[in-house]
């Protein structure tokens, strides 16, 4: 049985114990980070690596490559994409050629992702900027209007489907509001429901329809003053799947991060617990991983077919990408030198 948990690894090939563990376990996917990542090649050899220790050819490997601070894959081997702030700079401009941008910024990077067997990349950020939105967020938010994150937020989805890649939207209710980094720390928000209804939520709302999305790690007090939104039913329940409308697969922000307190198997059972499809462990030591694959569930019911359905909305690059004249357009678009 497929266990109910993305699991991280520690270098850029896998050990016979990380072999052995994956082959016994069998999480449903793995996510990489720049500890993981070298050459092209090496991508591509450590995606096949994990796919045979599991047996499925269609096991997803995740990544997070939005552009600006937060990407993998880097120079030289790929390019460097500017923050998701630009697409919301340019469209304020010119609507048109910022959302030709979040597009084809997508798209690019998905085909670089798909290149090396990724298939998921988590993105887009769907999270509304304020002023006094932490920098853990700060230009990985588009915009100040949710309706042009919405917006788009679409546009990336649909270039990175495009570009042969799942999209994640995140961070689902909205982390926009987090005035403290929830990699060190848990975030708390004051604000009404009523408020986070008609702003924070709105993007989310709007792409309800895509079939991957990430918790937020973030305490909102109007809703359940006692559990951080990741491991509370009242946010998924009652905003997540009721209020905003989404019914895809809801995977957890990295349990790794100090938002979350107790040990890994508490926060691991009390994310499941509250309704949470999947767990998100990424640091890759193994002591850690061992515990998070003995609380974890089968990947059964409705989990499996939200994941299932996820995964059948993978579709191959369109043969007939340019990819060169696609970065010449986005550079074209947007100004961006790659460096």
């Amino acid at each position: 049985m497929i266990k109910a948990f993305i699991s991280g690894c520690a270098g850029s090939v896998l050990t016979d114990d990380e072999r052995a563990f994956f082959k016994d376990t069998n999480p449903w996917g793995l996510i990489l980070f720049a500890r993981n990542i070298e050459t092209p090649e090496q991508v591509s050899g450590l995606t096949e690596s994990f796919r045979q220790a599991v047996g499925r050819q269609d096991a997803p490997v995740l990544v997070d490559q939005e552009g600006g601070r937060v990407q993998r894959l880097r120079p030289p081997h790929w390019r460097k994409y500017p923050a998701p702030k630009l697409f919301g700079d340019i469209y304020n401009q010119d609507p048109a050629a910022g959302q030709r941008a979040a597009f084809l910024g997508a798209q690019l990077i998905a085909a670089d992702l798909s290149a090396v067997g990724i298939t998921v990349d988590c993105l887009p950020c769907l999270d509304v900027r304020f002023t006094e939105t932490v920098d853990a967020i700060g230009d990985r938010a588009m915009s100040e209007d949710p309706e042009t994150v919405a917006l788009l937020g679409r546009d990336m989805v649909n270039g990175a489907l495009a570009g042969g890649v799942l999209p994640v939207i995140k961070h689902i209710p909205g982390h926009g509001r987090a005035m403290v980094d929830s990699h060190l720390e848990l975030p708390r928000v004051l604000d009404d429901k009523k408020t986070l209804e008609t702003v924070d939520f709105q993007p989310f709302k709007a792409l309800r329809d895509v079939s991957l999305g990430m918790t937020a790690h973030l305490l909102y007090e109007s809703i359940d003053p006692d559990n951080p939104g990741t491991q509370s039913r009242t946010v998924i329940e009652e905003i997540i799947r009721k209020e905003i409308g989404f019914d895809g697969c809801l995977m957890s922000d990295d349990i790794s991060m100090k938002a979350l307190g107790g040990t890994v198997g508490d926060r691991s059972r009390k994310i499941w617990d509250a309704g949470c499809d999947v767990v998100l462990h990424c640091n890759g030591e193994m002591d850690e991983m061992r515990v998070v694959a003995d609380a974890a569930p089968d990947l059964a019911g409705r989990s499996l077919e939200r994941c299932e359905q996820a995964m059948a909305g993978l579709k191959p690059i369109d043969p007939d990408f340019d990819n060169v004249a696609a970065w010449q357009e986005f550079q074209s678009l947007t100004g961006w030198a790659g460096v």
